[in-house]
Parts: structure tokens; sequence; C-alpha cells
């Protein structure tokens, strides 16, 4: 059985996580991580999402949870995530990490981290989305850049971050392609007298609205043709799942930083 420490406990994926957990004989939840001063501490956190009790409290300190666990998965904001990394490296312990919005500095200090334990850094963790990861540059390269690159993608009005780490990475994986830099290809949005369109330029653009779990489309703009390829995902199940999967995956994986690619063996 694999022992997970669930860190963001309260949030909405976090609580998904959890409420799935309980209908899988092969994990155990070792513990619920939420912010100092969160005004649930110490409360059930069974009762807190609304599942009854479970007998696990809802804590804000880590290193006390370590020494019970086999991986901590993290759904919460770039700086806990990092602090959570060094303090689950230090022990040896195994990280999923969903957080999105890290710096490149940020991705340098978890590759740093990975290379003593094993992680998995996912902006995503839908099986959809990863095969688009894997696809997309074919398409790319077999287009070239006779047809224009458009990325557009819709979240729930609580997302804090613009792009989605999932747009950004699709834009990475075509610029790279493309033989194009990815942080000199893409532009975010477009506003007031921008002139003609750039050849190489990757558009990415950001929607925020209701409750919108999560959309992304891709369109390769030709002279006469366009072709789309769009994820949308129905439910926050979706990419508890991918957690879930990816939490009993890595445990036992050699030191290394890996990809939900790794996992699904692409």
């Amino acid at each position: 059985m694999v022992r997970i420490i669930v860190a963001g406990a309260a949030g909405r994926m976090g609580q998904r996580i959890i409420r799935l957990m309980q209908d899988d004989s092969s994990v155990e939840l070792a513990g619920a991580l939420e912010v100092s001063g969160h005004r649930a501490a110490g409360q059930d956190v069974g009762e807190l999402i609304g599942i009854g009790g479970i007998g696990v409290p809802l804590a804000t300190e880590l290193r006390p949870l370590l020494e019970g666990c086999d991986v901590l998965i993290d759904f919460t904001y770039p700086e806990a995530t990092l602090s959570h990394l060094c303090e689950a490296s230090a022990v040896g312990k195994s990280m999923v990490i969903g957080t999105t919005g890290f710096s490149e500095e940020d991705l340098a200090l978890i590759r740093e981290s990975s290379k003593g334990v094993a992680n998995l850094l996912a902006p995503n963790m839908s099986l959809g989305v990863n095969l688009l990861l894997r696809i997309l540059p074919e398409v790319a390269r077999a287009l070239g850049d006779d047809f224009d690159v458009e990325i557009v993608e819709a979240h729930h009005h609580f997302k804090k971050d613009a792009p989605s780490g999932t747009a950004a990475k699709f834009a990475e994986v075509i610029a790279r392609a493309l033989q194009r830099d990815p942080a000199a290809s893409m532009v975010h949005g477009r506003q007031g007298m921008v002139g003609e369109r750039r050849t190489k330029e990757i558009g990415v653009h950001a929607v925020r609205g209701g409750d919108i779990v999560g959309e992304h489309t891709v369109m390769f703009c030709g002279t006469g043709e366009r072709i789309e390829l769009t994820h949308r995902a129905a439910s926050r199940n979706t990419f508890a799942q991918g957690a879930l999967r990816a939490a009993k995956w890595i445990v036992g994986q050699k030191p290394s930083l890996y990809s939900m690619l790794d996992l699904l063996g692409l």
C-alpha cells in the first residue's frame, strides 16, 4: 500500500484526490496538509470535505508527517511547493507536483532536488493532455513555418496563474520542434496596433470564467485550412486520477525528475 500525503488538502484538487483515495485500496492517506494558520487546522479532513470522519486531522506542518509517508502529492502554489520539496528531499521522500507557475529558477531547484530522489512534475496529469504533448511536436514539424500556431486555454475564475502550465508546455514543445526559442516565440495576447503577425510567433491566450475545469485548443492555421487539436476536461477527477496513478508509479523509481510521459512510456 502506498502512503500518501496530500498538500493543499482543503483546495479543489486536494479534496478531489482525497475523495478518490477512499475507493482505492492500494493507497492510504498518510497526511492532509494545509497552509499555516488555516481556519480548519486540526479538524478531521474527511468531515471538512464532506465525506465523514476518516481519522486524519488537517495539519499545517509537513515535517511530522513525512516519516509515515511514501510520497507527497502537491497541488498548491510555487512558494509552498518548493518549501515542501526541500523538506521532503531532505528525508528521501518523493513528490508528485501538479503546481504550476514556476519560474526558470524554481524549475532548476526542482531538477537539482531530483538528483537524490525520484520526483514527478507535470503541469497537467490527464492522459489526453500528455498524449497531445507527444503528438504536437510531430504535427508542428510536419507543417513547418507555413502554418501559424495559436493556443487558447480556458479555466475557472479562481485560477491564479496565466497562461496555464499546460498551455505554456504546449507552446514550448511546439517551439522546440520548430527549432525556435520558446520564450522569444510566445506572444501573450494582443492589444492595440501590434502590426502584422510575425511568421514564427506562437500566440498564447488565456480565458478565465465561471467553473471551467480546463480547456486547451492548439490551432495550426494555414492558407485555406486550419487544424485544431482540443482537449476538454469535464471533471477534476481526470487530474486527480492521474495524480494518484503518478504517486503509485513514482515510489521505487530511481532518483530523477520524471514526467507523465515517462509514466505512460511515451
